[in-house]
């Protein structure tokens, strides 16, 4: 199992709570009971709430609290969209630039992957696989591009994630990998922006038709009102 900060597992923790339904839109987030619940200060509370802030499953209010936003499936969508694109420009920079050394990290980003898939372990595999794709950002040569792609993919790691958890997702996401990887190895610059593209853009998919479903089983929270 991959370590992680404190605020991070209370933040993977919320993410889940709220993407689950345990937490409904509109629902207000009590510091105090989360305290208890995950036992831990106020410090990472309050870090792992400002990160879910930052990707839009919460809402911060002044004087009013911390409530869970209501998903907006278009909005989302419109993300994924602009991520597909930025994923792909950066994997044809990088076929096109990659260093030897940041090669060798990305096969062993894709190793990592591969252990996590097969133990099945959806979570450590999201932080094996947010690491494979950060080197592609790295490798683009273009500052510019790789600041926008890791700002987008902190707003979408939520959902990100949660795509991992449809049957078989892993497996397809691992043989996608090796498609980016392998044409990133031999300067496909296309065969690399496409492959890279079509991975985000699948996501899209499979995100809103378990948000939908999850849309269906859950009301607003009455304590929004």
């Amino acid at each position: 199992m991959v370590r992680v900060p404190e605020s991070q597992r209370v933040r993977d923790a919320l993410e889940n709570a709220v993407i689950d339904g345990r937490y409904r839109p509109g629902e207000r987030l009590d510091p105090a009971q989360l305290e208890e619940e995950f036992g831990c200060s106020r410090t990472p509370i309050r870090e792992a709430l400002q990160a879910l802030e930052r990707s839009g499953l919460v809402q911060i209010r002044p004087k009013r609290g911390t409530y869970v936003t209501e998903l907006s499936i278009p909005e989302l969508a419109e993300r994924f969209e602009v991520m597909a694109e930025l994923e792909g420009m950066a994997a044809r920079l990088s076929a096109r630039r990659i260093e030897r050394e940041s090669l060798e990290e990305l096969e062993r980003a894709l190793r990592e992957c591969e252990k996590h898939a097969a133990a099945d372990d959806a979570d450590s595999y999201y932080y094996a696989n947010a690491s494979f794709h950060g080197i592609v950002y790295d490798s683009c040569g273009n500052e510019y591009l790789r600041q926008q792609a890791h700002a987008l993919k902190r707003v979408l790691q939520p959902y990100r994630r949660l795509q991992l958890r449809v049957p078989d997702r892993m497996r397809r996401s691992l043989t996608e990998h090796r498609v980016i990887a392998d044409a990133i190895a031999v300067g496909d610059a296309e065969t690399a922006e496409n492959a890279a593209r079509d991975h985000v853009l699948v996501q899209v998919k499979e995100f809103s038709h378990m948000v939908r479903t999850w849309k269906q089983v859950t009301e607003p929270a009455t304590s929004s009102k």
